[in-house]
């Protein structure tokens, strides 16, 4: 795949750089947190909330509003799903990851997603961005052998188990956005062959991506 930075111009529809808080702090303590070699994703880390980053971003970045602060880390090149959230999400790696991004506009109305249409950003280490709610995103991505860690800070709840009942939908389209839900604030489309749960709506069509592919 092209790669891209988020420094580039191609970045901005995606989300924006986050300069107007440290995070020196949050950087040096998710460098202690696991990185397996699959993926492992961790809503919230008490570690990381006890940081001061925790108030400065609820307060700054969030409008006071409640967050939390996980991590995803480990080792993966492939795309096979996307997400998005009704709110932006700040993304802060250690080290250097890669983000695989598209856009929410993109969907069609049955909610297919065509992954010709993603594009790759690298994120430097101790950067931190925001991804707009309006992008569409999932697990970062390696890159170098070494995987990638990286601080996810999102509203409180988000991503947590749903406690309702909702629609639930497979195959090759739906009609109902309620069937892409899979967690709490979080809307989900799968590739076919990107291993998801049972249950799981697959709506991405053409290749599931692969960061070492041409």
């Amino acid at each position: 795949m092209k790669m891209f930075k988020v420094t580039d111009s191609a970045f901005r529809k995606y989300g924006k750089i986050v300069d107007n808080v440290d995070f020196t702090g949050l950087v040096e303590e998710l460098k202690k947190t696991p990185c397996p070699d699959h993926v492992v994703y961790e809503p919230s880390a008490e570690a990381l909330e006890a940081l001061p980053v925790m108030e400065e971003l609820s307060r700054v970045v969030y409008g006071e509003m409640p967050i939390q602060i996980g991590y995803c880390n480990g080792h993966n090149v492939m795309l096979n799903a996307l997400e998005y959230h009704r709110d932006s999400e700040i993304n802060v790696a250690a080290g250097d990851a890669v983000l695989m991004l598209g856009l929410r506009t993109d969907v069609e109305a049955d909610y297919t997603y065509d992954t010709a249409k993603v594009e790759a950003f690298l994120l430097p280490a101790g950067t931190a961005v925001e991804i707009y709610a309006t992008t569409l995103h999932y697990a970062p991505c390696q890159a170098d052998e070494k995987g990638f860690q990286v601080a996810i800070v999102l509203p409180r709840g988000t991503n947590y188990p749903l406690k309702g009942t909702h629609v639930k939908g497979s195959g090759e389209g739906i009609s109902n956005e309620d069937a892409l839900l899979t967690a709490v604030n979080k809307w989900l489309i799968g590739h076919p062959e990107g291993g998801l749960d049972e249950g799981s709506f697959l709506g991405l069509k053409g290749k599931n991506l692969c960061l070492t592919e041409e």
